[in-house]
């Protein structure tokens, strides 16, 4: 009777195991497909995370910058000597635009790392090693455009265009209009140094050659030009000639690696 008894509890147990499970298969199924890959929530809620971690970054970055940002705009003022400002709030929201931007380059490595982990999930093998060699040679090249513009372009620019000015003819900038013009300097430099990297990643992949790299060389010295002309911050030739100098030097270097550093 004992014996009897226990048996309903038993069949209770196995029942309420029964019940509970497919909650949790429903809920294992609802970040997976039946491939075994993410689902579609569990992407955006991946994305949305990445994003969270990247605005975070950038945030704590700017509040960096913002801390330093006599030194920076000091830096930054040096090509162009003295600035003024012809609105009351005009100061303060430039202080905050170039904070913000100074921000982005610190925390550029993180929004990379970012972009890298969410892409990573998707890629195998050889694509994951790719990436992980891209990314980090990206941000060198990225950087090192903005340093280049910074050092050597900006100040070049600025020299010559205030080189118009004369004795009645007295140049005066606004603090807004000036850091307007250097970030529109500097950021197309850091794109610019990118192209070795994708000259590099297409010859790898076969769709361009040292043949077809050599053979486009006049075609690419006017789209330069055309390139120089529509991304640069001033009409002037002397600004075209500064950014199209710079990617016809880039575009021969990517021509020797591919022509003698990539010999199957």
């Amino acid at each position: 009777m004992s014996e009897d008894m226990n048996k309903p509890t038993s069949d209770t147990a196995t029942v309420s195991d029964a019940v509970n499970l497919p909650s949790t298969e429903t809920t294992s199924q609802s970040n997976t497909t039946n491939d075994g890959s993410m689902s579609i929530i569990a992407h955006l809620t991946e994305l949305r995370k990445r994003l969270i971690r990247s605005l975070i970054a950038i945030g704590i970055g700017s509040c960096i910058a913002y801390y330093f940002i006599e030194d920076i705009m000091h830096l930054l003022t040096g090509p162009a000597g003295k600035l003024y400002y012809m609105q009351p709030a005009e100061a303060f929201f430039t202080y905050i635009k170039v904070a913000i931007f100074v921000g982005f380059l610190i925390a550029l490595p993180v929004v990379l790392y970012q972009i890298w982990r969410f892409v990573l999930p998707a890629l195998i093998g050889m694509e994951r090693y790719l990436l992980s060699v891209i990314v980090p040679v990206s941000l060198i090249l990225f950087l090192a455009g903005i340093a280049f513009s910074f050092f050597l372009v900006l100040p070049a620019a600025v020299k010559f265009l205030v080189g118009f000015s004369t004795q009645e003819l007295q140049p005066m900038f606004s603090i807004k209009q000036y850091f307007d013009f250097v970030i529109a300097f500097l950021l197309p430099f850091g794109f610019i140094f990118e192209l070795p990297l994708a000259i590099i990643l297409l010859a790898k992949v076969g769709i361009v050659s040292s043949k077809f790299l050599a053979k486009q060389q006049r075609i690419v010295i006017f789209l330069t030009f055309v390139i120089g002309a529509v991304i640069s911050p001033t009409p002037d030739i002397f600004s075209q000639c500064m950014i199209a100098i710079p990617m016809i030097l880039l575009y021969e270097i990517s021509y020797v690696i591919v022509r003698f550093g990539m010999k199957k």
